[in-house]
């Protein structure tokens, strides 16, 4: 006569958890502090599924460049040392309100605010100008660097407008196209007297001696 071997199971204690590795909970810990980051970082934040749209945010971010140009232009005219850059800086100055203003009328039009959004790029711009305005330069060397750091606005608003302006093109939208483009224009025109200005300066290395 074969005996049966009596088996026990044991029963897990009630309140008793299966534990957990530490990788587990490290992960676990990681993953809902991704969740949180994300769910922060797009609070209050539309998905963007339409051109017009796309538009719309792309041309609060040139306002934002401009006005905060308005703030750093007369810094960098009052830095400039040759009188004709001086002038061109302040002129430059007086076409930027009127390119915010531009802007504004674009996007009342389709009853957004222009405000609201922060244009990083361009405050990666201005502070960039602004160590050239500390720097310890010659009068003559200094003017180069702004006219430099001007230009890098400059190049930087061109590629804005330009892709703005065919954006409103294919919305059908030709009022803001026509602005838009007026707006780049005169852009390009600034770039243009800028590099016509760093030719004026005296800049050119000294002679050296022959022997």
């Amino acid at each position: 006569m074969i005996k049966k071997r009596h088996t026990t199971t044991r029963v897990p204690r009630r309140g008793t958890k299966k534990k957990q590795s530490f990788k587990t909970v490290t992960r676990g810990v990681k993953e809902k502090a991704q969740a949180i980051y994300e769910a922060v970082t797009h609070m209050g934040q539309e998905k963007i599924t339409s051109l017009e749209q796309l538009f719309i945010e792309q041309l609060k971010d040139l306002y934002s460049a401009e006005t905060q140009l308005v703030d750093a232009l007369p810094k960098m005219a009052k830095a400039a040392h040759a009188a004709e850059l001086r002038k061109g800086f302040l002129t430059h100055l007086e076409q930027t309100k009127v390119h915010a203003q531009r802007l504004e009328e674009i996007l009342s039009r389709y009853e957004e605010s222009p405000t609201g959004k922060t244009c990083k790029a361009m405050q990666g711009l201005v502070e960039e100008g602004s160590e050239t305005i500390s720097e310890n330069a010659t009068p003559e060397v200094k003017d180069a660097a702004l006219i430099a750091a001007a230009q890098r606005v400059e190049h930087y608003e061109i590629a804005g407008y330009g892709t703005v302006r065919t954006y409103a093109q294919l919305l059908g939208d030709r009022a803001a196209a026509s602005l838009l483009q007026e707006t780049l224009e005169e852009e390009a025109a600034t770039d243009e007297k800028l590099t016509a200005a760093s030719r004026k300066l005296n800049v050119k290395p000294p002679r050296t001696q022959k022997d």
